[in-house]
């Protein structure tokens, strides 16, 4: 990956709200109605090309297809893994967190699922039923080529491709243990991570699981949430064993809960694992309110010398445009504590992580938010280098 050698590179998450054409589509393909193919893959295309361009004018400059393609980065692998069929209980329809936020919050929250109507479909629990092997070759080629397409005569640092983390996305009813499923699913994703890497793209991977495994919950202990957060980075390790870590940064996901978050883990217990997964680059939430103080848990740890954070300075959770000024400060921050070329100014989460005709942050608010990430980049290049941004 590109390092901040120069200047204070910028980058965002991955998703970005679907043009209203392109979710008209997406509706009836998710639905299982008749649809037209062709046009379907167009509005694809067109949409990522269109994302890119925007990107760049934004002054972004490490860059991805906006996920056009996909309705969910949690649920879009249903379509690239045999095995699985509606039923069950996945883990997103079981998640701690956001029980112990709905029983606290019970009027906010019923409210704030009713906007989950105006997504193009939900979120169907799978069940395993088969061996689970790799059928998303093409999928994945076709977001490769539209991506690669979209950077033609654009200048650009860099350009990204989130994947999913080899989680358990349903329930097992074929192989003998969870365990068996999870390894199969992990084999089955390596095809994917390869074929993101062969392409000279950065692979990002999109993980709320160790977030979920650590986050507050009555029924375990610190204890017993430590010991599987261990299993699970060595899942992950697993997963992209062989994989050159330098082209690798890890999204650590605190989940599109836009509500009070009371609940979430420090960063201080979610560092330790972090850093122990083999990637080149972490990227961890920032601007939310309820974790813009933790830069001070880089006062106490050492980043090791080859690895990059990826702080985000944007919101995804507020139509707040993000002052330059504030962001130059906290790349200031965080520059001070690892280093100046250790740090990618980032954003939180994704935009619009569900294909959905209203996402929470309206799209001409996040391409501002955009513009004051490359202007607070541009602040804080000026301050450590002695010099403006070129």
């Amino acid at each position: 990956m590109k390092r901040s050698t120069e200047r204070i590179l910028t980058t965002h998450v991955g998703s970005l709200a679907r043009p209203t054409p392109l979710l008209d589509v997406m509706r009836e393909k998710e639905n299982d109605r008749p649809y037209d193919h062709d046009e379907f893959r167009r509005l694809v295309r067109e949409s990522v090309a269109d994302m890119v361009r925007k990107q760049v004018d934004c002054g972004i400059d490490v860059v991805t297809d906006g996920e056009m393609g996909k309705v969910t980065f949690a649920t879009y692998i249903k379509e690239r893994l045999s095995g699985f069929e509606a039923g069950g209980e996945s883990i997103w329809t079981s998640s701690r967190s956001w029980a112990l936020e709905a029983a606290m919050f019970p009027e906010y929250y019923a409210d704030y699922f009713q906007k989950y109507s105006s997504t193009v479909s939900q979120i169907v629990p799978l069940v395993c039923t088969g061996p689970v092997t790799y059928t998303g070759q093409v999928a994945v080629q076709t977001d490769i080529d539209n991506l690669k397409t979209a950077l033609t005569e654009l200048e650009v640092e860099e350009a990204f491709m989130p994947a999913t983390t080899p989680l358990t996305i349903g329930a097992n009813r074929y192989y003998p243990s969870d365990d068996d499923l999870l390894e199969a699913v992990t084999d089955a994703l390596r095809e994917e991570y390869r074929a993101i890497l062969d392409a000279g793209l950065v692979l990002q991977i999109d993980d709320p699981g160790l977030i979920e495994i650590l986050n507050e919950n009555p029924s375990t202990t610190l204890e017993e949430r430590r010991r599987l957060a261990t299993t699970h980075v060595e899942q992950i390790n697993h997963a992209i064993r062989g994989l050159p870590a330098e082209r690798i940064r890890l999204h650590v996901c605190y989940g599109l809960n836009h509500g009070p978050r009371i609940h979430d883990v420090p960063l201080r217990e979610v560092v330790p694992f972090m850093l122990e997964i083999n990637a080149g680059a972490y990227s961890f939430e920032v601007a939310n309110p309820r974790h813009m103080h933790e830069w001070r848990v880089w006062e106490h740890t050492r980043l090791p010398g080859d690895k990059i954070i990826i702080p985000g300075m944007l919101s995804h959770g507020y139509s707040f445009v993000e002052h330059p000024e504030l962001i130059a400060d906290q790349i200031e921050t965080y520059a001070r504590l690892v280093g100046r070329e250790n740090v990618i100014a980032g954003a939180d989460c994704g935009f619009s992580s569900r294909a959905t005709y209203k996402p929470e942050i309206h799209p001409s608010v996040v391409w501002a938010k955009f513009r004051a990430l490359a202007e607070g980049a541009r602040l804080a290049t000026q301050r450590l280098w002695g010099r403006a941004r070129d």
